[in-house]
């Protein structure tokens, strides 16, 4: 934790994302952007870790405004679209690209799509987004699902009833495929090349409905994707076998907020909670402990197996589908100091991590032990 910066920033962090950081750069992330919630004036931000403006006054790593823009309404979601551009939800219902000028370190409007999810006769939040450039796939609370392309003024296709009710995110599993998660804890399968509104694949939670409010999907094996809800539990799923998680495990004692598989080290996971804490998940094959947690860790999660491993694929994967954390698969450590307030979001890229809380906080760890 000696790693950890905290920024007090004084607004309710809703969303935190990395810039993406190009294939042939040799540094480090350094710029992120975040947006806020639940403030009198909402606004989308963006920061630097790096050696831009006056840092003597700054202690060093301390991140840095670069600029700001009003945002109207919550940010909802926060995606880069590309390294200029930043497309966010609303609860107003609109879904915003914004350019940020590196040049004059400013913010401007490049797109808007105004009530692209509405009632009939009031605006609906725009609860979920995901970018794969061009296309720009929104979810939310009116149980739309719709696609855009970045520069074209129309909308694309758009789901009409998807769902009955709300959708809370949204993932690409495919270049033409999405996966969302709803209110009643069921996970859908969209694929744009078919007419019609109706999903291709439905997986939900046994028992129970409980609300799933994250998805993501493992970067590598398109199939195996990971969801929090409402009871702070982390379910894995492979949507090739069967319409059940295979693996539930006990994460968190309140809502989880976001999960996120690394980029590029995919046995590590990540998430956040309603609780106050963000956990930071490894899953190996080996019964070893791993090197980085020799020295003691904070707190073990214990997991519990919905279904038994099948088969003999010992992959990367198998700690993730096994969810058995007494056979050395899955270690847990927490990744903050002991807080109340919500930790809303979080992203990782190469080792560097960041963290946006209710607490009007950013939290930055730039030696994330992948």
């Amino acid at each position: 934790m000696d790693c950890i910066n905290a920024k007090f920033v004084s607004q309710k962090i809703s969303k935190t994302r990395w810039r993406p950081v190009s294939s042939a750069s040799l540094h480090q992330p350094d710029i992120f952007a975040t947006g806020s919630w639940d403030n009198e004036d909402n606004k989308i931000s963006i920061w630097s870790i790096g050696e831009h403006g006056n840092m003597d006054d700054e202690f060093e790593g301390d991140p840095q405004l670069l600029c700001e823009y009003k945002h109207n309404g919550d940010v909802m979601d926060l995606q880069f679209l590309d390294q200029e551009r930043i497309v966010t939800a609303s609860s107003t219902g609109a879904v915003t690209i914004f350019r940020h000028h590196q040049n004059s370190q400013t913010l401007s409007v490049a797109q808007l799509w105004d009530r692209a999810h509405h009632y009939p006769c009031d605006n609906a939040p725009c609860t979920g987004l995901v970018c794969n450039s061009p296309e720009i796939v929104t979810v939310g609370e009116d149980g739309r699902v719709i696609l855009f392309r970045a520069d074209h003024k129309g909308v694309m296709r758009t789901i009409e009833n998807a769902d009955s009710s709300t959708i809370h995110a949204v993932t690409f599993l495919r270049t033409t495929e999405v996966l969302t998660v709803n209110s009643i804890g069921q996970l859908k399968l969209w694929d744009f090349r078919q007419q019609g509104n109706e999903p291709s694949q439905i997986l939900s939670l046994t028992g129970d409905r409980v609300p799933l409010h994250c998805v993501d999907r493992h970067p590598n094996q398109q199939h195996i994707v990971a969801t929090g809800g409402q009871d702070g539990m982390l379910c894995i799923w492979d949507v090739r076998q069967g319409n059940v998680p295979l693996s539930l495990m006990e994460a968190h004692s309140a809502e989880m907020w976001e999960v996120h598989f690394h980029p590029s080290n995919t046995e590590h996971l990540f998430t956040c909670s309603e609780d106050g804490s963000l956990l930071h998940w490894e899953s190996s094959t080996n019964s070893s402990v791993p090197s980085f947690l020799q020295g003691g860790r904070n707190t073990s999660v214990l997991s519990r197996s919905a279904v038994a491993p099948g088969g003999g694929n010992q992959s990367l994967t198998s700690g993730w589908l096994s969810g058995d954390s007494t056979k050395g698969h899955l270690e847990t450590t927490h990744m903050l100091p002991s807080q109340n307030l919500s930790v809303n979001s979080l992203d990782v890229l190469d080792q560097c991590l960041v963290c946006g809380t209710d607490g009007e906080a950013i939290y930055i760890n730039r030696q994330v032990p992948v």
